[in-house]
């Protein structure tokens, strides 16, 4: 799963200790096998998330608006493009 993110483990693991720090997840070890690591959002964690998701469709929202769909659909494609050369092979953003 790190590798489908593009950067190093210390740097997911540096990033994963902030969000633990100030209160975004959850991390607990497996008792069974001390290698493994379990992250998962908190409440805070989960809130940050909704308003993370609405603010992303509110600024779609409001580009669809802005632009004709043909144009809103050369973004997209445009975006995409950019991400695959970076090595992302996730969408860039919701459809």
């Amino acid at each position: 799963m790190i590798r489908g993110l593009g950067v190093t483990k210390q740097a997911v693991s540096q990033l994963i200790d902030t969000l633990a720090l100030r209160g975004y997840l959850r991390r607990e070890v497996d008792p069974a096998d001390r290698r493994r690591v379990t992250v998962e959002l908190t409440e805070r964690g989960r809130a940050a998330a909704v308003a993370i998701r609405a603010a992303v469709e509110e600024v779609g929202a409001e580009l669809a608006r802005m632009i004709t769909p043909a144009e809103l659909a050369g973004l997209r494609a445009g975006l995409a493009a950019l991400a695959r050369r970076e090595g992302h092979t996730e969408p860039v953003a919701p459809q």
